[in-house]
């Protein structure tokens, strides 16, 4: 199952967990309205690859209690130090992941919540910390990285409950919660103050403070987060297919350059002439002919090559091939279409198509892991700025009045996922992205009923 959320800015992150399946195709085809003007020329399917998509594969695991057994035996002397920081990193890593995930849902939603909602959010919070500082090693070593560890989780945990009693709807259980969640906050400030994990000068420094904790998030990632080498496919090919393109053409050249001195005589000011005129000729229909073999030769193949490579071992882990292209409605899959549901306005949208197809080899994973998360940032502010400034004006009649009211204007993205197992188990989910020009307004999913499993003989 896939997940999108919205972040600062016009960025989206799509999120989806691959289990233990070691062959996988995902596809997101990004509905643009026709208005925009995109196409092409303004933005190429290759730019956009390296502009506006960035992915991150990071290793994962559901089972909660797994990095806190490690801790308990390094705390014994029986693991060593970079076993000890991968468990402690997943661990943070992955409630990290859970409270943004948790918090987020909690602010989207609009709700009024109750004192119990949000308590059962602290609580949680809560007991995982106190599970993460039950067994502080004792090692000097292991110590380092458990206090960047808790000195992170307590700082970022303090972060977000005060985002929840910034944003959440007022109602009548707001000042329960609110106390509530401050207290938790107030008990998270002293833990820091009272191991010293921060200097007085950071701590006086909102700008130093944020830095550091996101230089301790980087710390914390990167055991967890595999490798990646990117190979642009098809440079052998394009050599080719210039060498050959060129060949052909000095093989026309020849023969007229033959034929003119035969017409022409001698070297004279008509033979020049005739000369410039075949050379011109040569530079255009070699170009051309360049680039209709290219366009030709590397129809439907991918454009770039990934290899993911364990960070602790450096060894090769998994392959993925990506594609990027632009598509029209006519030429897409019948279940995409039947999912986007061809009305006259979808007529003259743009599409762009990714699609990436991975090989894992689980069993080359770290012990104990055999699922992977994989996150793609979409950033749309390239297209944002094909989008007109300014607001509309819309006029209202209340009571007899004529009121003047001023909208942005907002603009309508549909995204469709499409997930390939090697079973054949293919899901299909959709997306609303409402955006302006300054930020993106609202994501709102679209049921959908386009889930098939593999058939099975009877």
């Amino acid at each position: 199952m896939i997940t999108v959320e919205k972040k600062d800015g016009h960025k989206i992150k799509i999120s989806h967990v691959i289990q233990e399946t070691t062959n996988r195709q995902l596809d997101l085809f990004i509905f643009v309205p026709g208005e925009l003007g995109l196409n092409s020329h303004i933005i190429s399917a290759d730019e956009f690859y390296h502009n506006a998509i960035q992915g991150k594969r990071t290793y994962y695991s559901d089972v909660n209690h797994l990095p806190l057994v490690h801790s308990r035996l390094a705390s014994r002397g029986k693991l060593s130090t970079e076993q000890y920081r991968l468990s402690l990193s997943l661990y943070a890593f992955q409630y990290a992941l859970a409270l943004e995930k948790t918090t987020q849902a909690l602010l989207d939603s609009q709700e009024e919540r109750t004192l119990e909602e949000v308590e059962e959010v602290a609580q949680l919070t809560i007991r995982i910390l106190k599970r993460l500082r039950r067994n502080v090693p004792s090692d000097k070593k292991l110590h380092k990285y458990y206090e960047n560890i808790d000195n992170y989780l307590s700082w970022f945990t303090e972060q977000r409950l005060l985002e929840l009693v910034a944003h959440l709807p007022r109602n009548s259980e707001y000042s329960n919660i609110k106390t509530m969640l401050l207290e938790v906050c107030e008990n998270e400030a002293e833990h820091r103050l009272n191991h010293e994990y921060n200097s007085s000068k950071a701590r006086s420094d909102l700008t130093r403070m944020s830095n550091k904790m996101r230089l301790l998030r980087r710390l914390i990632e990167y055991p967890v987060t595999m490798k990646e080498k990117t190979d642009e496919l098809g440079q052998n090919t394009r050599k080719i297919v210039t060498g050959f393109a060129a060949g052909f053409v000095m093989i026309f050249v020849t023969l007229m350059l033959i034929k003119a001195r035969g017409v022409l005589g001698d070297i004279t000011a008509s033979f020049i002439l005739a000369l410039s005129f075949i050379y011109a000729a040569r530079e255009v229909f070699k170009d051309d002919l360049k680039l209709m073999l290219w366009r030709w030769v590397r129809k439907g193949k991918p454009k770039w090559r990934k290899q993911f490579y364990d960070v602790n071992t450096n060894q090769l882990i998994g392959r993925q091939l990506e594609w990027m292209e632009y598509c029209s409605f006519k030429n897409l899959d019948e279940e995409i279409r039947q999912i986007r549901k061809h009305k006259v306005s979808q007529r003259e949208e743009t599409i762009l198509h990714y699609k990436s197809t991975t090989r894992m080899s689980p069993t080359k994973f770290l012990s104990g892991y055999e699922q992977t998360l994989e996150s793609l940032m979409l950033d749309l502010r390239g297209i944002t700025k094909l989008m007109e400034k300014g607001s509309q004006k819309i006029y209202q009649l209340n009571d007899g009045q004529v009121s003047k009211e001023s909208v942005d204007k907002r603009h309508l993205i549909n995204l469709i996922t499409r997930e390939r197992d090697e079973d054949n188990t293919v899901r299909i989910q959709r997306w609303k992205i409402v955006m302006n020009r300054s930020k993106i307004v609202d994501i709102e999913p679209i049921e959908t009923e386009s889930s098939t499993e593999p058939s099975g003989l009877e």
